[in-house]
């Protein structure tokens, strides 16, 4: 019997704060085991080819009770009030949370950045 587990790169940014690339509906149920309570999408819709929507991961997210929330990061420089509004909307999740973007590359840096505000 085939046991599931994650086959992703997931980095603790803070104590239940981590990061990942790209999140797929199949990953979810998985992610729930782990007791996940809270995952934020930083990706821009249609960033990337066969992306699942944004929608599309709340709504499973959501049979699995983890809190959904989307905060487009785009490409390029982000301001301070991005990482200033990003901090405020990461305040209000529950932990354990999980940040992820295309590669979490942004996500890493919007984190880094909030948490200096």
């Amino acid at each position: 019997m085939q046991q599931d587990y994650l086959q992703m790169r997931v980095l603790e940014m803070a104590p239940q704060v981590y990061v990942t690339g790209q999140l797929f509906e199949r990953d979810l149920k998985l992610i729930a085991k782990q007791d996940v309570r809270s995952i934020m999408d930083n990706r821009s819709a249609d960033e990337a080819l066969r992306q699942p929507l944004a929608t599309d991961l709340a709504r499973v997210a959501e049979e699995f009770g983890i809190t959904y929330v989307h905060f487009p990061v785009d490409p390029g420089p982000i301001t301070a009030q991005a990482a200033e509004a990003y901090a405020k909307a990461c305040d209000e999740l529950e932990r354990p949370l999980l940040i992820f973007g295309q590669t979490g590359a942004r996500s890493m840096k919007i984190w880094e950045m909030s948490e200096s505000i």
